[in-house]
């Protein structure tokens, strides 16, 4: 069983522990268990790195919610404007990431931010291709495609 589905157990027996079935309660209990869970990764194998990756966990879900926001600015204000300053097209964003969990966040993370659209990954997924209403700079566009899945990268190894 992975680090956070012991850890999930420990809110949940906490909720239980508690009787409190809430929200708060259920946080406190991931937080206790998180803490236990640290304590322990130098003695059980299976743990070790666990306690390095929830904050990168919440800093990431920081990060995306962020770029959400941002994105929504930018398109609002265009929908907002007279005139219209979209460029529409589609690019090519080469990986690294080669599994397919790592393809799956990366192109639903493309997804949810406004203003792109993940089409398809190639056959031998080397590529994911994207269609970006802002289409003015490509290579900022790749700088900012790479860092986000250089997060994911972080994330998951």
């Amino acid at each position: 069983m992975s680090a956070f589905a012991w850890n999930l157990l420990l809110a949940l027996a906490w909720m239980s522990l508690t009787g409190s079935f809430t929200g708060p309660s259920f946080v406190v209990g991931f937080l206790f268990g998180y803490g236990c869970l640290a304590l322990m990764q130098r003695h059980v194998p299976a743990l070790n790195g666990y306690a390095q990756k929830v904050p990168g966990v919440i800093a990431f879900i920081f990060y995306f919610f962020w770029q959400v926001i941002k994105a929504n600015a930018v398109v609002a204000y265009d929908v907002a404007t007279p005139r219209l300053s979209i460029k529409p097209g589609v690019i090519a964003l080469p990986l690294e990431l080669k599994s397919s969990i790592g393809i799956t966040i990366l192109a639903n993370f493309i997804t949810l931010t406004p203003g792109t659209l993940s089409l398809d990954v190639s056959d031998d997924r080397s590529v994911l291709f994207i269609h970006a209403m802002y289409l003015e700079d490509e290579d900022e566009l790749l700088r900012e495609l790479k860092e986000i899945e250089s997060r994911i990268i972080k994330l998951l190894h």
